[in-house]
């Protein structure tokens, strides 16, 4: 079941962003950082256990990004991923967000679901002024990607079908 995350979930979220971190494909986040957002944050439970999280994050009146997608090992190959993607592509549109960004280390992931490659330069400074903390910065090797909202759901909407969220 995704539903979204409570602030018991957060040392779990904690605890699968770190396992991935070290394959390189997530940044690390803070345990601070989770519990200030964890209203961000979408989770898949299966009988109590956190199998996956992504995050939507709303940086100005018509840009959210889509943050720490990542599905524990054990839950890989049950279409989760997606499920969780469409979770945070129809929380946008229900916020009424214009476009939505990643930064990923895997954009293929994203291209693949509609997304474009865009240059990093046209992200709002506000998205700087969080990646100045990064142990990356200033050197990112994290690819932008960009999608608008509506014409996701026009064109790949239907692909993905609809998810219910708790």
């Amino acid at each position: 079941m995704i539903r979204r995350a409570l602030v018991k979930d957060v040392k779990e979220i904690k605890s699968l962003n770190d396992r991935y971190r070290e394959e390189g494909n997530l940044l690390p986040r803070s345990l601070t950082d989770i519990y200030e957002n964890v209203r961000d944050f979408f989770v898949i439970d299966e009988d109590g256990k956190i199998g996956g999280c992504v995050a939507l994050h709303v940086v100005w009146e018509d840009l959210a990004e889509i943050k720490s997608l990542v599905i524990d090992r054990d839950f890989r190959k049950k279409g989760y991923g997606d499920r969780l993607f469409l979770t945070a592509m129809s929380e946008a549109r229900d916020l009424q967000v214009a476009d939505v960004f990643a930064l990923t280390a895997i954009p293929a992931y994203f291209t693949a679901r509609g997304f474009k490659e865009i240059d990093k330069s046209v992200l709002p400074h506000k998205v700087w002024a969080e990646c100045v903390k990064c142990p990356k910065f200033p050197d990112c090797d994290e690819v932008a990607v960009k999608a608008n909202v509506s014409e996701w759901f026009a064109t790949y909407g239907a692909k993905f079908g609809t998810e219910e969220v708790a």
